[in-house]
């Protein structure tokens, strides 16, 4: 067969390749053009956790076949000798032998590999410096492998096990489902402990966790011992074993992706391997939870590391600043918190709108993603999801982003001027003075703002925003009205809902019930013949739902609808993951994958619409939910897509609730039948009631913490009523601020006792524990509950010293214990 050759240039390097539409992955036609074009694309993300490593690539020269004809697999050390010249190498001595490398340095590296159909990249957990010499570890790792009969599930209750121990160690771990079987959790190390120490922690660490959960990790190579198990491999710390780099493809049936995943994804029940489009969806929405520990941001010797390497100062007008010298590292002058300093708020319309909020700090502009903007009133946080420093020339940066590069789309300064920052604790909290620009964003006055580390809300990366109680001055709250003018021209934010329990919901007060749907929340408008989509953060969802223009011919023209776009599966059940699939076809154009997902577009409320048949769309903002609801059936036809479920205004929310378990849905949206439509705002009168809540919970006892929390707690121990004793649900040991954390133990110790509480609690659980009356309500959050009744990923809420233990009582139907 010929070969096809042809000559490319990547990142200056000239490169031969050829055979690029030859099938590498069978079961979803993956070509080796694909494959280095995925590599092309994902490296500025990967080359951080794989440059200066001694790499070993896995090679399928001829595909990885299927299941009945495995492809052949070559397992590689030494550089080929038929590699270009170009690629850098590294020399390691072993004691019978020597092996020379390839560094997978740049993108042209990658591209070679992709050429020689090298699909997976290991590298071992230490780097060369620039003279070629082996250093220490600079991140620990720890595989979580599942046995027989154990799964990703499994595998996400061992990494968040783990985590407790890592953080306890003030070591902060990040997570990366492996593409295969399990998970890997990598912690960045300071580089001065050497591969056998580390190896030799992380040893302990596994055994410790062994120890105390017998029945589901095991520490053991042995596979007898395995079954239903996690095994937390700890030998990848050792200098001669490797690991799969982050985001390295896998030599599976499918091209799935060693994928690097937030916090709040490893808590999710439904959890799954990515594959390559997946991933670069991700990236492309600024999503890589893997940044922090680049190495030189890692080690401090350049804020900038990750900032360059997404970016091409070739292909994007963004500045990029050159690397500092070899050995040389910029090193900002101390803080005066009395010199004010530069910030920036940039309006970002990248794949989804938000806006970057950027404060100078020791030389750069440490920097937030905010997908609903600045807070403008007391009152209101924000999330704010902590990016890559930026170099300060990006202050004045306003332009647009080629498509393709890393934050595609037009940024433009929503507000700018100087700062004043008062307060600045690393990982914990900022306070900061904003004075912007008078015709700026924040409104020309003063601000003063408080970032705060969210803890509990999945990932260190999540800080929450808000304004600060007291500000500089009285001006400095600005109302945001919406106007309820005869007619809309613009389509507002929808409403939203607030969460709630059962009790909420007064039995004889004029409340009507939905069904809570799994899906896009999505407000549409008709308009001359063509209907618009907005999600709920404003973004255009047009073009990814296009049968859903049978709106257009369903309503009238000038109507604005409010409603829930769900994929359905095989028993016309909403399924989430089902819509994430559409939605990730339709982008990829594969529109035969992407129209076999059947949709329905749910409407249940009207912005917009005419009050009588025939007549002209008016304002229904100000209208009771009943008469709005009215209005939207009367004037809304069922179509293939659309649909209007009906409203319940007879039966209780108990028939409300099991109807919805009946059909396997969220739960129930509660809405006061009276209750107008408030655009953009939370408001009390929806209240959405989930079957998977918040739990209260008696604390029957708590456990030492190690590291920098052996001082105070480690883990709750809970129990609920149940019939007149108590019955044990597991621990918490997440969510938990230092200053918590010193305030429980501290009223823990005043209610000590030295029997427990509960009656059959586990013997692992009774390990080392400290027990106490069980006096305080808590309240944590999970996701499900496990088969023998234990809480599964709780994270710890607060006390709640408003109810008494005799109030606490199980929330969630037992049917639901997975």
């Amino acid at each position: 067969m010929a070969r096809r050759e042809q000559t490319v240039t990547v990142d200056g390097r000239t490169l031969k390749v050829s055979n690029l539409d030859k099938v590498l992955y069978p079961e979803t036609g993956t070509t080796k053009g694909e494959v280095i074009d995925y590599l092309q694309r994902v490296a500025p993300a990967l080359l951080p956790h794989a440059a200066w490593r001694p790499a070993t690539r896995k090679r399928w020269v001829d595909g990885i076949g299927t299941a009945q004809n495995p492809g052949t697999v070559f397992f590689r050390k030494d550089l080929e000798d038929s590699a270009p010249s170009w690629i850098p190498t590294a020399r390691l001595e072993h004691k019978t032998h020597s092996n020379t490398y390839p560094l997978a340095n740049d993108a042209a590296v990658l591209a070679w590999f992709g050429q020689v159909a090298a699909l997976e990249i290991h590298v071992p957990q230490w780097r060369f410096n620039a003279s070629l010499e082996q250093q220490h570890p600079d991140r620990l790792v720890l595989d979580l492998d599942p046995g027989p009969g154990a799964g990703l599930a499994q595998c996400a209750e061992v990494a968040l096990l783990c985590r407790e121990i890592l953080e306890g160690m003030d070591l902060r771990p990040f997570p990366v489902t492996s593409g295969s079987k399990g998970i890997h959790l990598y912690a960045g190390l300071d580089g001065t402990a050497t591969s056998d120490q580390v190896n030799e922690v992380a040893k302990e660490l596994a055994a410790s966790l062994e120890r105390k959960h017998p029945r589901l990790v095991v520490a053991n190579m042995k596979k007898s011992l395995r079954e239903n198990k996690v095994l937390v491999d700890w030998s990848q710390n050792n200098a001669a074993k490797t690991t799969v780099c982050p985001y390295s493809l896998r030599g599976r049936s499918r091209p799935m992706v060693a994928a690097p995943r937030t916090w709040e994804e490893i808590e999710s029940p439904g959890l799954e391997h990515l594959d390559f489009h997946e991933v670069l969806d991700r990236l492309s929405d600024g999503l890589d939870p893997l940044a922090a520990l680049a190495p030189s941001a890692a080690q401090g010797t350049d804020r900038l590391a990750v900032y360059r390497s997404k970016r091409d100062a070739k292909l994007t007008p963004e500045p990029v600043p050159h690397p500092p010298a070899v050995g040389k590292t910029a090193r900002a002058a101390a803080p005066d918190s009395a010199k004010p300093v530069s910030f920036v708020i940039q309006e970002h319309h990248a794949r989804r709108l938000h806006w970057d909020f950027r404060l100078e700090h020791e030389g750069v502009l440490v920097s937030w993603a905010v997908p609903k903007g600045p807070p403008l009133q007391r009152g209101i946080q924000r999330l704010a999801v902590m990016t890559e420093d930026h170099p300060l020339d990006y202050g004045t940066f306003e332009g647009t982003i080629p498509k393709g590069q890393y934050g595609a789309g037009e940024v433009s300064i929503w507000d700018a001027g100087e700062c004043t920052i008062e307060k600045w604790r690393d990982g914990k909290e900022i306070i900061a003075v904003l004075s912007g620009r008078e015709d700026g964003g924040l409104g020309g006055i003063p601000r003063r703002f408080v970032l705060i580390q969210a803890r509990g809300m999945g990932d260190q990366d999540n800080w929450l925003l808000q304004l600060t109680k007291e500000q500089p001055s009285e001006d400095s709250t600005v109302p945001e009205d919406i106007p309820e003018s005869s007619l809309l021209d613009e389509v507002p934010k929808p409403m939203l809902a607030s969460s709630g329990v059962p009790e909420d919901i007064i039995e004889g007060d004029d409340w009507c019930f939905e069904m809570k749907w799994d899906g896009y929340r999505a407000l549409a408008k008709v308009e001359n013949g063509k209907v618009k989509l907005l999600s709920r953060n404003g973004n255009d969802m047009t073009e990814d739902f296009p049968e859903l223009q049978e709106l257009a011919v369903l309503a009238p023209e000038g109507a604005i609808v409010d409603g829930e776009i769900v994929a359905l599966d095989g028993s016309a059940r909403p399924s989430f993951s089902l819509l994430q699939q559409r939605i990730s076809h339709r982008r990829k154009n594969r529109l035969r994958q992407a129209q076999a997902i059947k949709l329905n577009f749910m409407l249940f409320d009207a912005l917009q619409l005419p009050r009588s048949k025939g007549g002209k769309p008016e304002n229904l903002i100000g209208e009771q939910y009943v008469d709005r609801r009215k209005y939207l059936e009367h004037a809304v036809s069922d179509g293939q897509y659309i649909k209007v479920p009906p409203a319940h205004t007879g039966p209780t929310l108990k028939a409300a609730l099991k109807t919805s378990l009946e059909l396997g849905l969220e739960g129930v949206l509660a809405k006061e039948c009276t209750g107008d439509y408030e655009p953009g705002r939370r408001s009390g009168s929806w209240v959405k009631i989930k079957h998977l809540l918040d739990q209260e919970a008696l604390v029957i006892g708590w456990t030492k913490g190690q590291g920098n929390r052996a001082s105070s707690i480690g883990s709750l121990l809970l129990a609920v009523p149940a019939g007149d004793e108590l019955e044990f649900i597991g621990r918490v040991g997440t969510g938990f601020s230092d200053l918590q954390l010193k305030e429980i133990r501290e009223r823990l110790e005043k209610i000590a006792r030295k029997t427990p509480p509960v009656k059959h609690i586990p013997a692992q659980f009774q390990r080392d524990a400290h027990w106490v009356t069980p006096k305080y309500v808590a309240e944590v959050r999970y996701s499900e509950l496990t088969k023998d009744g234990r809480l599964r990923h709780p994270v710890w809420r607060g006390w709640r010293d408003d109810k008494e233990p005799a109030e606490v009582r199980w929330e969630h139907p037992g049917s639901l214990m997975k």
